[in-house]
């Protein structure tokens, strides 16, 4: 046995060193799941209300790697409805910052323990709420309705929610409750969280005629916004107009003007009306931008969207419409002398986000007038 020692060490530790070279080496290079996951990116879509945040919300809750949900903090406004829009900032961020971490609990303090998917919020606008694992009976790649989804999944347990949401790359809060970017700091320092800004604005003539038919569904978000003193009278609507205007000027200027390192290519302005003149082009952009791919199906829904025959009706439902015809209606329906109260209240955010004024009900109506100026222009 000794005279074969000096060749048994040299073959043991060879064969010991292929072991370990096996065992470090060989399964993580062949065993994908292994891997460790890479984290989700987070888009919070930025907006206030009837300024074409809806659909916006539907170019990305239709994308496949999508978690979506629209307005989670209504939840907030309507528990503490007492409050104001300042004084709920706080609640609605940590209540966005536990949806983008999929931790569902948060909802726990603004609904019942008996609760269901149903209960949430506009839960049938999100595609990935209608699809497993939060409902079974579509697809995680088909085009879903929100009627259809509403018929079929509701039957579903709200722990669905928090299970779907675990299971994408991309997790996308539409939301109109915040009025200053500021606020958002806080996520956007945040290690736990990839965070990107879309900053969704629309012309506030059109927002304004689209508020007037929707006013009672709006009543109580008006009262939070300005206070239930200031939305009565013939000036109500409009100092309503002038914070959300207000509001828009300092989300801006935080998110494009002497910007902190952290908001670096972090933040996005869209106009709505850029969106409805070039859909694909606007929602190619923001895809990049939210690091998603624009598939051919997605790009012929975001054509078919746009180029239907409808002229938007139903306020809160998202249709095949005429959206440029849409987007200009209140140039032929809204009387000048409440034009020239929108225009006085929200000048300066017109000016900074290129919105021209017009000066009389002929401007007003010569709908060969371009009214939307090269953004940042100003």
């Amino acid at each position: 046995m000794m005279k074969f020692k000096g060749v048994q060490v040299p073959m043991f530790l060879t064969a010991l060193s292929f072991g370990v070279f096996y065992f470090l080496f060989l399964p993580c290079s062949n065993n994908a799941p292994m891997e460790e996951k890479q984290s989700p990116v987070h888009i919070l879509i930025l907006s206030s209300w009837r300024s074409g945040s809806s659909f916006t919300g539907q170019i990305f809750s239709q994308h496949p790697s999508v978690f979506y949900l629209m307005e989670p903090a209504w939840h907030v406004w309507v528990t503490m409805y007492q409050s104001s829009a300042k004084v709920l900032h706080m609640a609605v961020r940590d209540l966005v910052r536990s949806v983008f971490l999929c931790d569902m609990s948060v909802f726990d303090a603004y609904m019942s323990s008996q609760k269901k998917k149903s209960d949430l919020f506009k839960w049938e606008t999100s595609r990935a709420l209608c699809s497993p694992p939060a409902c079974d009976s579509f697809s995680r790649s088909d085009i879903i309705t929100a009627g259809n989804c509403r018929t079929i999944c509701g039957r579903y347990p709200f722990s669905k929610v928090e299970e779907a949401c675990k299971t994408y790359s991309h997790i996308v809060i539409k939301e109109v409750r915040f009025f200053d970017l500021k606020v958002l700091y806080p996520l956007l320092t945040d290690p736990s969280l990839n965070l990107k800004i879309i900053h969704l604005v629309r012309d506030p003539r059109a927002v304004f005629r689209s508020r007037e038919n929707t006013v009672a569904d709006l009543t109580r978000d008006s009262n939070i916004v300005v206070g239930t003193q200031k939305t009565k009278g013939e000036m109500g609507p409009y100092n309503t107009m002038q914070e959300i205007c207000k509001s828009h000027i300092e989300i801006y200027k935080a998110g494009s003007q002497t910007i902190p390192s952290f908001l670096k290519d972090r933040y996005l302005l869209v106009r709505y009306e850029d969106i409805v003149r070039d859909p694909l082009a606007k929602a190619a952009q923001m895809y990049r931008f939210a690091e998603l791919h624009f598939t051919p199906e997605l790009q012929k829904w975001v054509h078919n969207i746009t180029h239907g025959k409808g002229q938007g009706t139903q306020a809160f439902d998202i249709e095949s419409r005429d959206a440029v015809s849409v987007s200009q209606a209140w140039r032929k329906t809204l009387p000048f002398q409440k034009i020239e109260k929108v225009q006085n209240v929200c000048k300066d955010a017109m000016d900074l986000l290129g919105y021209r004024l017009v000066q009389s009900e002929e401007e007003q109506k010569n709908m060969s007038l371009n009214l939307l100026f090269a953004q940042n222009s100003s």
